[in-house]
């Protein structure tokens, strides 16, 4: 029996460590927040999410034209896809995926202690704090640090809101 304990004991302990070690090598990171997909007509792809797939509108942003810069659909509390016009810089397809940090700062000396070439932060037009690193074939990850005023995070309050409404 004591055996038996022990062996428990070692699978418990070797699981607690590997946890460990995973979660300290990309310490900070929180989760996938988003993908992005570039759309030659963003207003049918919108409604395609919103009422095909029944994904709703959680926010918009316009540029300085008053034209759709990107609109972001709800897939879950946290969970969303970002759709982009397409454009001369941007052909459709998927254009990158967005991964949540907890320190925008600390990520960016995290991965460029790694040797990964990334850009200098920035706030973005949904008030989110934004890097960006590209991998060996192109593909763009966007670093997100979302606090409580960006469109991100009031997105997923009022889905929580909605949540808790739904169970009252």
């Amino acid at each position: 029996m004591r055996g038996l304990y022990l062996f428990v004991a070692g699978i418990l302990v070797t699981v607690a460590v590997q946890v460990a070690i995973a979660q300290s090598q990309n310490q900070g990171v929180v989760r996938m927040n988003h993908v992005a997909i570039s759309t030659p007509n963003i207003e049918e792809s919108v409604a395609y999410y919103t009422e095909t797939m029944g994904f709703p509108e959680a926010f918009r942003v316009t540029n300085d034209s008053g034209q759709i810069a990107l609109v972001y659909v709800q897939v879950s509390e946290n969970s969303f896809l970002e759709l982009q016009p397409a454009n001369d810089q941007r052909p459709p397809g998927l254009s990158h995926f967005g991964v949540v940090v907890e320190d925008m700062d600390a990520a960016i000396d995290m991965y460029r202690g790694r040797g990964v070439e990334v850009e200098d932060s920035r706030i973005s037009g949904t008030n989110a704090v934004l890097s960006n690193i590209y991998d060996e074939n192109g593909i763009r990850m966007e670093l997100l640090e979302l606090p409580a005023v960006s469109e991100h995070a009031q997105a997923e309050a009022r889905w929580r809101s909605r949540a808790a409404a739904s169970w009252r």
